[in-house]
């Protein structure tokens, strides 16, 4: 059933869907690589077997995992490269990695039935499934806030504030609840200066003018006379 669904997503879906839907690349790679996983594991059976003295190498059966893991790595290896090139990293990741260890945990339930021999099913399936979401959890927030920095003078710093205190950070300045900034101290009294500067140039410009027709008064009336 998976290859034949893998067959099905690489030679109908990924033409047409592909380039747009993330899930068609990263459900490619986890079928694939969920078989991978099964065929590696009758390798090793193999590899095993003919290390204790039972030798493998005339058995086709060893061959066959052989070839199928590396095809499927090949093929698999393929796959996620064009998600990675097509999509985000961050959002590749978590979603590959979720599935497939959700297929391998499936097809090795269902190809070697290791679930019938847990001495407690109910608390062995409770705990594997709890550690499972643990990691996927895990994994989701690393790529979530990867981007995101906090310091312990910000976590001391929120802390007090919660709390109704303020905490001054290295290079910060004191501040009180009236205190005014530095910037509005230094624009109100530029501005000050400049309306005294103004106001006293325009008092000088309108004496100059009263004396000087108070200068002119007594020449007019002796042209008069």
């Amino acid at each position: 059933m998976s290859i034949s669904l893998s067959v099905y997503l690489i030679y109908v879906v990924a033409p047409q869907y592909g380039q747009t839907n993330i899930l068609v690349y990263i459900a490619i790679c986890s079928l694939v690589g969920s078989l991978s996983v099964m065929a590696c594991k009758g390798l090793s059976i193999a590899i095993k077997l003919t290390f204790s003295g039972v030798s493998q190498l005339l058995n086709p059966l060893a061959w066959f995992f052989l070839i199928a893991v590396a095809s499927c790595i090949a093929i698999q290896m393929n796959y996620l490269n064009k998600a990675l090139d097509i999509f985000n990293t961050s959002i590749v990741t978590p979603i590959y990695y979720v599935m497939f260890t959700t297929l391998t945990i499936t097809a090795s339930a269902i190809l070697f039935q290791e679930w019938k021999v847990l001495a407690n099913p109910v608390k062995d399936v409770v705990g594997t499934l709890c550690g499972f979401a643990t990691i996927i959890f895990g994994v989701f927030l690393l790529h979530a806030f990867k981007d995101f920095t906090v310091q312990l003078s910000d976590l001391m710093s929120l802390t007090s504030r919660q709390n109704g205190h303020h905490v001054v950070a290295e290079g910060e300045r004191p501040a009180s609840a009236s205190a005014i900034p530095m910037e509005s101290v230094l624009m109100l009294s530029s501005r000050q200066e400049r309306s005294s500067v103004s106001s006293n140039r325009g008092r000088a410009s309108f004496s100059d003018e009263e004396t000087g027709v108070l200068e002119t008064e007594p020449f007019v009336k002796n042209v008069i006379t």
